[in-house]
């Protein structure tokens, strides 16, 4: 008999009722479960993940697996309303060239030879659309044998789309608009903005191309446009290409120690930086900097004003050959938007980089290849330069960004045999 609780707990979805029971019948005996079956479980993934079946009943695990389900639904919903055609492709195909290595499958009928699980549908979907599909989606498995990593593993599901006659502006729309339905649907979140980067700007701004932008920290050059940092007697600063740093707000009071923990993360071989120059901007309006020798309080004002400090900042800056530096400097700033809880897991910062670099140079071999593929097409107005200057050409590319993970991207293809 279900009846009202007479101590409510608000926090159960069961809070309010309790059951009666006047007689119960064991189905099946079980032995007792090897880990709490709750949020909050005792068991740790091995053993959680060889008995998998209860893991699944813990709320964590199957809310995982109804929002699939709803993103799934949701996805289908938009797109089809827009006429787009969802279309199953192959899984068992011939082996193309791709960005990984493919997982084979041995054919019993045919001895010696092999199948080839997908990388992603590619050859099939160009076939739909020269047969006339001109709009087609798949949400669809994908294989990459290759290592793993935080954002790589080997089997992975994509929503996977192609469209004809279209422009790079039509697909950022579509994609764009898709993103917001998403967020709005399934996590009641509207998007107020979903800005478009350049390349070229992630790079310098951000240090990478894919950028978090939720937590500020915006790279300030401090070596002029296309000139040199003026000398000191400062070697590190002197001989550099580029002297570039980071304003973290509010951290004026940051201890030595904190700054040393700072100044070895970035030394880390991973990271490769060789030091760190720090900048206190005081409460009362003085300048205290690890350079003091080098450098009057004078021209640390003149950084302060550069990297838009106040009093109460404090200013990191890193210096050495360009692409290099601003790659170290990436990597610092995130660590600082870990430590001072600036990656708000609740907040979505979407956005598009585009205008990527069609191709880059093999140091090892001095050739060019595809930066994404060598199907992507290049810019228009950029095709006179892909004899005069490879470097400078940008391919019609874009990838789509969310809190510092690329989450999509795609590119128009070459149509033209000539090109």
């Amino acid at each position: 008999t279900v009846i009202e609780r007479e101590s409510k707990n608000a926090t159960m979805a069961t809070g309010e009722i309790e059951i009666l029971v006047s007689e119960m019948t064991i189905l099946n005996a079980a032995l007792t479960p090897p880990f709490t079956i709750e949020d909050e479980t005792d068991g740790g993934e091995d053993i959680r993940m060889k008995y998998r079946y209860l893991d699944i009943r813990r709320n964590p695990v199957k809310n995982n697996l109804l929002f699939r389900h709803k993103v799934a639904m949701e996805v289908r919903k938009y797109l089809s309303d827009l006429d787009f055609c969802e279309v199953e492709t192959p899984y068992l195909i011939k082996s193309t060239p791709e960005g990984a290595r493919d997982f084979v499958v041995p054919s019993r009928m045919n001895a010696g030879q092999f199948y080839a699980l997908p990388q992603s549908p590619q050859t099939f979907k160009q076939l739909l659309m020269v047969g006339g599909m001109d709009k087609y989606f798949q949400i669809v498995k994908c294989f990459r044998d290759e290592d793993l990593r935080a954002d790589r593993q080997p089997e992975f599901t994509q929503i996977d789309c192609e469209m004809a006659f279209v422009e790079q502006e039509d697909i950022l729309n579509v994609f764009e608009g898709l993103t917001r339905h998403l967020l709005k649907e399934i996590k009641g979140i509207e998007v107020d903005k979903f800005p478009r980067i350049t390349y070229d700007y992630a790079m310098k701004t951000y240090g990478n191309d894919k950028p978090d932008i939720r937590c500020g920290m915006e790279f300030c050059p401090l070596t002029p446009e296309g000139g040199t940092f003026e000398p000191a007697g400062f070697p590190v600063f002197d001989a550099a290409e580029l002297v570039v740093g980071i304003n973290v707000e509010g951290c004026a009071e940051y201890t030595r120690k904190q700054i040393d923990d700072l100044t070895d993360f970035i030394k880390r071989p991973q990271i490769g930086a060789t030091g760190l120059v720090w900048v206190k901007y005081n409460a009362d309006g003085t300048l205290k900097s690890s350079v003091d020798k080098f450098y009057s309080e004078e021209v640390l004002k003149t950084w302060a004003d550069k990297m838009n400090a106040k009093p109460n900042d404090l200013m990191l800056i890193l210096s050495g050959q360009a692409d290099k530096t601003r790659t170290q400097l990436s990597a610092l700033r995130m660590e600082l938007a870990t430590r001072l809880g600036l990656r708000n897991p609740a907040e979505f910062a979407p956005l598009w980089v585009v205008d990527f670099p069609l191709l880059e140079l093999d140091e090892a071999s001095g050739r060019w290849h595809a930066m994404h593929h060598p199907f992507t097409s290049p810019k228009p107005e950029d095709m006179d330069l892909l004899a005069t200057n490879p470097g400078k050409v940008r391919a019609n590319a874009y990838d789509m960004v969310l809190n510092g993970n690329e989450i999509g991207g795609g590119s128009i293809r070459i149509h033209d045999k000539a090109t």
